[in-house]
């Protein structure tokens, strides 16, 4: 799933949530029209349940302009997969595959 990411560290409150999962987190870019944005929406949503202490955020990229500037998230969906620091250790645009993510979620852990 993606490329590893520089090291960049996203806190909670950057991303309005009151905390990252106690684990991971997979955080999600979409916007309103973006169809991938639906299954990916649903794929990370079925890992997070599957693995105890990983939270899946959903982010609007069009109400969030600063953060996507801020983050470099050129489209959606994009996924990061911070660990439980909030330091970004993967980053994938597109819609991924359940197994990638997993895998992905392998790295953070």
């Amino acid at each position: 799933m993606g490329e590893p990411a520089g090291v960049e560290r996203v806190e909670a409150a950057l991303i309005g949530v009151p905390s990252l999962g106690e684990r991971a987190t997979l955080l999600q870019f979409s916007t309103a029209f973006c169809q991938p944005c639906r299954g990916t929406r649903r794929v990370l949503a079925e890992v997070a349940a599957m693995v105890a202490g990983v939270a899946h955020v959903e982010v609007d990229a069009e109400e969030r302009l600063a953060l996507v500037r801020r983050l470099g998230i050129v489209r959606t969906p994009t996924v990061l997969v911070l660990n439980a620091s909030g330091e970004v250790v993967r980053r994938a645009t597109g819609m991924p595959r359940r197994a990638d993510v997993i895998a992905a979620l392998g790295e953070a852990l």
